[in-house]
């Protein structure tokens, strides 16, 4: 075939490298697509004359496309640029150590260090006389003194280590979202003609001169210009913040633009520009070159995020779901949802333990000051020397660091870590388990969903869809009739129908394998209808090849409104002929004749229509098929007014109804049944009759006989809940959706208002999290709307993909279940470190504040906490946040939005465990050196060398918390707590490497961790005293909960009441913030580090660099164009845009 201009495309390829020039420049063609509507058109016609012969000139030919030869696709990208849009550099190492190192404890405890350290060196003349107080044991330990330096240069050595830990992880994090990120990107392809072959193309390789056909749903992965189109209206809101969806046509406005969306129609561009020279690409580039300058001015915009509406500009890139800037236009003018369920009960936990730790470190302080100078100064009198003073700031310093220390321990610093872990693991995970996780936070609500809005075709059904039944000339098939039962006629007119009313992009290809199914490709319903022209011996492609697509008249493609699609084609003989075809309750309402036996026409009355609808459409449906009428007209005289869409589409011929069969999934009943059990209820929400739904939700078991649930229709639906002016009111939203159980013929609007009603409900005590799925372009609005949104990977459109927060790459529900299991999981796995972490930290913080008042020091010292706090919850958050799940998750009720982190159960474990770790500590410390025949380390004075007695406190305290972890595992009062450990090798790892590091702190530490050689017995029995820990736990699940009246939870979620009136005018409903403003500043700034590791997560969800500068990662489907504009905020569009739930686009967290 030859291109418009009249050459073959194979001698273009060849030409265009031997001439190596283009007909017009890359300058021009960028100056061509700033133009629109009628500037454009004018342009194109002074400048090329038409589209083809822009064509002609870009060497590409309309209909056959570029030849593929390399050479020629090289040469291209050499000159128009490839199309991808480089991706901003990530930070360096070195740079998050930095980020680490500004956590205000750590600096706290890095002054002290430094301070303590500046003073082990000073030495006064006679500074070491009795009159200043006990300095050293004695004259033979005067050269420990020399080594006072040794604790504030180790406290410095733990701090980088946990420096450099924080760092990596959050290294680790960045480029895990980046692997995450490039095979999103993998993922979307676009249809591309070349050498008259439609081929699917990764977005990466289109070059200029591409023939791409665009079709409903498709987000455009490059700037183009309409070759021809069909209904085509694009929602350009991305670009120019107007809400209306455009018209496009050859005729009046051909430019189309990256990054916006086909919302209706179909039809094919010529690529005129890609990447960084498209419009999208230009806004980036603009936005990459201001950004470097204003790295400070985002220092102070972060700051000031703490009502969640600065107006930094937020990352554009493919995990944030819709078009970024969109986002930005509407910060101020968008309701967001809270912050996710975890997340929000997690900040509010840290706040009070946090509270809770400085209260008890000032005192410590205090208490040790206090006694100090009381003791010396008025119950010994001795008078303050100048010479002294050093040496009493040494102690003061040393008390400081104490203080310090129990703040550093009360502060759960391993839980963002644990979080981010847990939710990082599960994430790579899921991927196995078909769920495609694009906000990280996601999967984490996905374990409190109380309610699955799930769509039917594809889902539920295999999307393989055969026409089983047929009725045509007044008979009713229940097999696919045989071509000589059906009149000539007849059987000429159903097969041109089918033929050429459909996409030209639905084809039945032959099986993959011998003996297997032909392949259906493009819409299932269409290749059921072209199999079902196969089925009767015919070949439609004959047909298309006779009435191309270029030379289709009109094409109404289907949308949700009209629930149809027709075609007009020319007729030889003058006048017009249009083909339809649509739901058959739709269609039969449009017909006023239909075909006899004889193959006459006859009229069709209504009640001949009721008729049909109880003998063949119900009778269908009843079986759980979907029905499709097939009808005709002709325009023999004048022209009709096409645009009058209601009058062209009555006075049909009906040709035939055909049943359409799509199996459900056999895993399908059995995954419903599961989510019975786990209390979740599934709904089906389907655009197909409400026969062929309750049959199909009867066999999945979403309807068991003798329910009283109902099954509605759209239109009934609309009118039990909304009022006389139309609107939708929550009361009687609350009456229905309960006990509603599919909603059939409904709208994508009718499943947002039902997703809104029950997330807006206030019936039942906790707030209903739901999850969707969707498929659709219209599904967009639900799948934002909803708490947790799963998107169609192979049905889908890149519009839903973009709206969602999981993509399932396999479409079908039991991967939906897969994901309530792994949410479930990330939930108890934070409960589960949770439950060690406090032991650790009540037991610890206790112990220094008693050890503090009764010894003027604490039996653990500040490097032995580092070493207890930060690096080994770092490796009890690795152990416990990877537990793998089981089928028992499955067997409870959601734990629901208020239900506390810390159960009673928790409560029982966290008091029970720290009771017999005090009563072990206490124990050692004051008697100890007795009963292991040791020097006493109490009241040791400054410098001293460390004594066995207290490194058996040591030693025995972490042994004990090593066999606590293994307690932790379970947190519902199993008995058996090794159950599945065998699975688990990072948690038997971790386990067995902070061990074998304990036993070299012990031997090898030396003075830096206070620490000196223990011998066999003592090692035994710390042993002993610590596997304690594990008989001790089964004494405490032996108590019942219940008997235990005076436990407490905590950890709650929000309640309603609290949202107080304070909270109506932001942003984002952050009730754990306004708890931080409440708060003392102090507590927020020494909050600092969980602010760090939770933005860590946000790296996940939202791959925003810390400061929240635009990160542009190379393409990726679903919003890899996303687009900034002018700022101009438009109704519709924010309804559209408004952020999944928990997704904090980028904005910082406490």
């Amino acid at each position: 075939m030859t291109s418009s201009s009249g050459q073959s495309v194979p001698a273009n390829s060849v030409s265009e490298t031997r001439d190596g020039e283009f007909g017009c420049t890359l300058m021009e063609l960028r100056k061509l697509m700033e133009l629109r509507s009628t500037d454009a058109l004018n342009h194109i016609s002074v400048r090329y004359g038409n589209v083809a012969n822009l064509c002609a000139k870009l060497k590409t030919s309309p209909v056959e496309g570029l030849s593929g030869n390399p050479a020629d696709l090289e040469k291209r990208r050499h000159v128009f640029g490839k199309n991808l849009i480089p991706p901003k550099k990530p930070k360096t190492f070195l740079e998050l150590v930095w980020e680490a190192l500004q956590d205000v404890t750590l600096i706290i405890l890095e002054i002290a260090a430094i301070i303590s350290l500046v003073l082990s060196f000073y030495r006064p003349p006679g500074g070491d006389n009795e009159i200043c107080g006990e300095t050293v044991a004695s004259s033979e330990d005067s050269e420990e003194a020399e080594t006072g330096w040794i604790e504030g240069a180790a406290i410095l050595a733990s701090v980088i280590i946990v420096v450099l830990v924080t760092a990596f992880n959050d290294w680790s994090k960045e480029k895990q979202f980046r692997g995450l990120q490039s095979r999103i990107e993998q993922e979307q392809k676009f249809s591309i003609i070349r050498n008259g072959q439609l081929i699917q193309l990764p977005v990466a390789e289109i070059v200029v001169g591409d023939i791409a056909q665009i079709k409903y749903g498709d987000l455009l992965p490059a700037d183009g210009v309409l070759i021809q189109g069909n209904d085509l209206k694009i929602d350009e809101s991305s670009l120019t913040g107007e809400s209306d969806h455009v018209k496009k046509t050859v005729e009046k406005d051909p430019m189309l633009l990256s990054g916006t969306h086909v919302m209706e129609g179909s039809g094919r561009i010529v690529v005129t520009a890609v990447g960084i020279n498209s419009q999208t690409g230009i806004i980036f580039t603009l936005l990459g070159a201001s950004d470097d300058d204003n790295q400070e001015e985002e220092k102070k915009k972060k700051a000031k995020t703490q009502d969640g509406v600065a107006l930094e500009i937020q990352p554009l890139n493919s995990q944030e779901g819709t078009d970024s800037e969109e986002k930005d236009k509407k910060l101020t003018k968008l309701p967001k949802k809270e912050k996710s369920v975890l997340q929000g009960k997690l900040t509010r936990l840290a706040v009070q333990i946090g509270k809770a730790g400085l209260l008890m470190s000032a005192i410590t302080v205090l208490i040790l000051i206090v006694y100090f100078v009381v003791d010396n100064f008025i119950i010994q009198g001795r008078p303050w020397l100048r010479e002294c003073t050093p040496i009493y700031i040494q102690y003061f310093v040393k008390f400081f660091i104490i203080g310090v220390t129990v703040l550093v321990v009360a502060v759960p610093e391993g839980l963002p870590l644990a979080v981010t872990i847990s939710l990082a693991y599960s994430v790579k995970k899921m991927m196995k388990d078909n769920n495609l996780v694009r906000h990280l936070d996601a999967c984490e609500t996905m374990g409190n969903a109380t309610a699955i809005c799930s769509d039917k075709t594809g889902t539920l059904t295999m999307n393989r869809m055969t026409v089983v039944q047929a009725y045509v000339g007044e008979t009713h098939h229940h097999q696919v009739p045989s071509p000589d039962v059906i009149v000539p006629r007849v059987l000429d007119l159903i097969v041109n129908s089918i033929s050429i009313n459909s996409a030209y992009t639905s084809k039945i290809l032959p099986p993959e394998k011998e003996g297997g199914l032909p392949r259906q490709v493009g819409n299932k319903t269409e290749c059921a209808l072209l199999g079902f022209v196969k089925d009767l011996k015919q070949d439609y492609q004959a047909i298309r090849n006779e009435v191309p697509e270029e030379s289709l008249y009109k094409v109404y493609t289907f949308n949700s409104v009209r629930k149809s699609m027709s075609t007009v084609i020319k007729k030889p003989d003058g006048g017009f002929r249009m083909f339809s075809k649509g739901a058959s309750e739709i269609m039969l309402r449009k017909c006023n004749q239909i075909f006899n036996k004889e193959g006459e026409v006859v009229p069709f009355r209504s009640k001949d229509r009721d008729n049909m609808v109880h003998t063949v459409i119900e009778p269908m449906a009843s079986e759980g098929l979907r029905t499709i009428c097939i009808a005709y007209r002709d325009f023999d005289d004048a022209e009709p007014l096409w645009e009058n869409e209601n009058e062209i589409l009555t006075e049909l011929t009906c040709i035939t109804v055909v049943g359409i069969e799509d199996p459900v999934r056999p895993e399908v009943p059995e995954a419903i049944a599961k989510c019975k059990r786990a209390g979740i209820t599934v709904r089906m929400v389907t655009g197909d009759n409400v026969n062929t739904a309750r049959a199909i939700a009867t066999k999945c078991g979403i309807l068991t006989p003798g329910d009283e649930f109902l099954c509605l229709e759209g239109k009934e639906f609309n009118r039990l809940i909304r009022n006389e002016k139309g609107e939708v009111e929550q009361e009687k939203l609350d009456k229905i959706w309960p006990k509603l159980r599919v909603l059939a013929r409904s709208s994508p609007t009718d499943k947002h208002t039902l997703v809104k009603g029950i997330i807006d409900s206030t019936v039942g005590d906790q707030r209903q999290v739901v999850a969707v799925t969707g498929d659709g372009t219209n599904d967009g609005p639900a799948l934002k709307k909803a708490d947790v949104g799963f998107a169609m990977g192979i049905a889908g459109t890149d519009v839903a993909k973009e709206a969602s927060d999981i993509i399932l790459t396999d479409d079908n529900f039991t991967s939906i279940v897969k994901a309530v299991m792994w949410g479930r999981n990330v939930y108890d796995s934070i409960s589960k470190f949770l439950q060690f972490q406090l032991t650790v930290n009540v037991v610890a913080v206790i112990v220094a504040f008693t050890g503090a008042c009764i010894t003027q020091d604490s039996p653990l010292k500040a490097v032995q906490m580092l070493w207890v706090n930060l690096i080994m919850d770092t490796f009890a958050s690795l152990a416990l946040a990877t537990e793998p799940p089981t089928e028992s998750l499955l067997r409870r009720r959601p734990y629901g939005r208020n239900k506390p982190l810390i159960s009673r159960t928790m409560m029982k474990n966290i008091l029970g465990h720290a009771v017999y770790q005090l009563t072990v500590i206490f124990v050692l410390v004051f008697a100890g050196e007795k009963l292991f025949d040791v020097d006493s380390g109490r009241k040791a004075p400054l410098h001293s060398p460390p004594s066995q007695h207290y490194t058996i406190v040591f030693n025995t305290f972490v042994l004990m918390q090593l066999f606590n972890e293994i307690n932790s595992r379970k947190i519902h009062g199993e008995k058996n707590v090794f159950a599945g450990i065998h699975r688990n090798v990072i948690f038997c790892s971790v386990v067995l490497g902070t061990f074998i590091a304990q036993v070299f702190i012990v031997e090898f530490g030396g003075k830096p961790f206070s620490c000196t050689k223990l011998n066999l017995m003592q090692w035994l029995w710390c042993l002993f005293i610590g596997i304690g820990e594990l008989l001790w736990g089964q004494v405490i699940s032996a108590i019942p909960t219940k008997s235990l009246k005076f436990l407490k939870e905590a950890g709650h979620g929000i309640s309603n009441d609290e949202i107080s009136k304070d909270t109506e005018g932001l942003e984002e409903i952050d009730l754990a913030e306004m708890e931080l403003r409440r708060g003392q500043v102090l507590w927020c700034r020494g909050l600092s580090r969980i602010q760090t590791q939770i933005e860590v997560i946000n790296t996940f969800q939202t791959g925003a660099t810390f400061k929240g500068v635009i990160k542009r990662q190379t393409m990726g489907p679903s919003s890899s164009y996303a687009a900034a504009g002018p700022v101009k905020p438009s109704p519709t569009t924010s309804a559209a845009v408004s952020s999944p739930m928990g997704n904090q686009s980028g904005q910082s967290i406490p």
